[in-house]
């Protein structure tokens, strides 16, 4: 009688046993993702609360006024919002396009033996820290932008219409294009990492079919690559945006870190990270609160890039039929 009641019990107390590791894994699950959203919702709740009295004292303003004067209490949030978008703007449109260059050289024209060095090399620009970006845009860009690029961009594109209002300006070497070039270096490894691994997912029997029907190297990426990785690429590439917006230090040392506005991406000007990090240490009162008020603002301006890339990989889901 107990013999064949001892493996019903052993059975039962077993089911009990993992029914209990099951519930208590899943609430540990539970509370690691529901820490990561109150983290989140905390960092972005203090610096809304540290920022209270710039907020009660310049109002609405803020975020449209790009009158920055601590001596008589005046804060605009306007060219350090204006300095941290266009940067990035143009870190995207040089990285992108060199991104998918070196994605497609490493998946398609590189010899084997060549796609490992390369591959190492980018891997290692994405471990160099920002600071060492910042001292080379300095020590090396700064010169060469001063000299030489500078100048041409005046003499040349400057008098243009429409555009030319862009490229006018003295021969500093600091400014908004020099930040975003050296951000433009900083985000490529990250871009260029993820289009690759997602390039190597395409089957091989899809590029060969192109092939054999005549298909080019470049129709090949155009018409079978990319429409088949589009979603991973674009979460690259915003992934490459968002840490454009958020770098600090590279930017601080190239952008020139002026607090006027200006049109000409080739005279100094501020992003939001770079006017944080050169003046909270010595802010104070209301000052500081505008910093904090700024750190929320750039917050919120990361999470809407970052919410308009789900709703874009949402979009393409859809189209594709999962």
């Amino acid at each position: 009688m107990n013999a064949t009641t001892l493996p019903v019990t052993t059975s039962s107390s077993r089911d009990v046993k993992d029914a209990r590791n099951d519930k208590l894994f899943r609430w540990v699950l539970t509370g690691t993702a529901l820490f990561v959203l109150v983290a989140l919702a905390g960092a972005a709740l203090s610096m809304l609360w540290g920022g209270r009295q710039a907020l009660q004292v310049q109002g609405l303003s803020f975020f449209f006024s790009s009158d920055w004067n601590p001596v008589e209490d005046k804060y605009g949030a306007l060219v350090p919002i204006y300095g941290t978008v266009v940067t990035a703007i143009i870190a995207m449109v040089i990285a992108v396009p060199v991104s998918f260059g070196i994605a497609f050289f490493l998946t398609e024209v590189a010899p084997r033996w060549l796609r490992g060095p390369v591959s190492s090399a980018i891997e290692l620009l994405a471990g160099v820290p920002s600071i060492i970006y910042g001292m080379w845009g300095f020590f090396v860009l700064m010169p060469v932008m001063r000299e030489t690029i500078v100048p041409w961009l005046d003499e040349h594109v400057g008098p243009l219409p429409v555009i030319g209002r862009l490229f006018q300006g003295p021969p500093i070497g600091a400014g908004m294009l020099t930040s975003g070039i050296v951000l433009s270096i900083m985000v490529i490894p990250f871009i260029s990492s993820v289009m690759r691994e997602v390039f190597l997912t395409v089957p091989t029997r899809l590029k060969e079919s192109a092939y054999a029907l005549g298909s080019t190297k470049w129709e090949v990426s155009w018409d079978i690559v990319l429409p088949y990785t589009r979603s991973a690429v674009i979460g690259g590439v915003f992934l490459g945006l968002g840490r454009a917006l958020g770098e600090t230090m590279a930017v601080a040392f190239v952008i020139g870190n002026s607090v006027g506005f200006t049109a000409s991406l080739l005279e100094p000007s501020t992003t939001i990270a770079a006017l944080i990090a050169n003046d909270f240490g010595e802010a104070t009162e209301t000052y500081r609160s505008a910093l904090l008020l700024l750190g929320f603002v750039l917050f919120i301006v990361t999470f809407v890039v970052l919410a308009i890339a789900r709703l874009m990989l949402l979009q393409l889901s859809r189209k594709e039929g999962n």
